[in-house]
């Protein structure tokens, strides 16, 4: 059991030794970590309630009152940005585990058992596929009706088939491994092999998966808050903030402008974060 322990905490501290030499990931987990904090922390950070209207200071510019102005309904856009990060944060992680849960157990069974259970799982796929995953997501969401809780729903299950096919690719090497005979040959049952052993050793590059896919489903919540199906009034959510301020786009640019850059530097973290991660974790790059 020591023995196990240390080589377990050896590997993590190797990958987290050649993650910290990628400046860029460095940078790019911190600023994740930031946001983390600013959602969690809204109440705390906000100067304003999200949902205080002031009819008579709509528009303003930034001022001592309101450091990035207000909107069209008088609300402070930066007492609004720090809220709309914790709802952005819950359709991309929520839609993520969701996503990342459902295609890990299908695509294990797929990888683990093959023959016509993998071609039965793998040709309804190719089915589910077809269909382009934001025309997917859009119509789950209008199907299921405008709220935060269906856009969730939505983006987690358009993003299951991708996370599905991963997952058995990573599994397909893994299944014909020593230690998997040894275990077959002492009758551990399927289950057994699969959640002991088949799984956390293909899981590695399944995490960078979800680490990028978390940028995706933060930005699918957003085109989805955008187009009226996400989030709704007077919730804020950065994708609903651009689309309320498109009216506005040549007198107050910012009103847009501010929840973009959010969603657009969320985003890249994740994406570039999840590039640092892979390099990390593949053993091709040790040195």
């Amino acid at each position: 059991m020591k023995e196990s322990k240390v080589k377990k905490y050896s590997y993590f501290g190797e990958v987290w030794r050649r993650l910290k030499k990628n400046k860029v990931a460095v940078v790019s987990l911190f600023v994740i970590v930031l946001i983390i904090i600013i959602a969690l922390l809204a109440p705390v950070l906000a100067p304003h309630p999200y949902d205080q209207n002031n009819p008579s200071r709509s528009l303003e510019g930034p001022s001592s009152d309101f450091l990035l102005g207000t909107d069209r309904l008088g609300r402070d856009i930066l007492s609004r940005l720090i809220y709309g990060s914790r709802q952005s944060l819950q359709m991309g992680f929520t839609a993520v585990i969701v996503a990342a849960a459902v295609g890990i157990f299908i695509g294990a069974i797929a990888g683990y058992f093959g023959g016509w259970v993998d071609n039965l799982l793998m040709r309804l796929l190719d089915i589910y596929q077809g269909i382009p995953m934001f025309l997917l997501t859009v119509t789950l969401a209008a199907v299921l009706g405008p709220s935060l809780r269906n856009a969730i729903i939505a983006i987690g299950v358009s993003m299951v088939p991708g996370n599905a096919r991963f997952m058995r690719a990573c599994i397909l090497p893994v299944r014909d491994m020593e230690y998997i005979e040894a275990a077959q040959a002492v009758n551990a049952s399927s289950t057994r092999v699969i959640i002991r052993h088949i799984i956390p050793n293909s899981i590695a590059p399944m995490i960078v998966s979800i680490t990028m896919g978390l940028g995706m489903a933060v930005l699918a919540g957003a085109g989805l808050s955008f187009i009226g199906l996400g989030a709704q009034p007077p919730i804020a959510e950065w994708g609903a903030m651009v689309s309320d301020g498109r009216s506005y786009m040549r007198a107050n640019p910012q009103l847009s402008i501010y929840p973009g850059m959010c969603i657009m530097i969320t985003v890249l973290a994740f994406n570039l974060f999840g590039d640092g991660l892979r390099d990390a974790l593949d053993p091709r790059l040790k040195t």
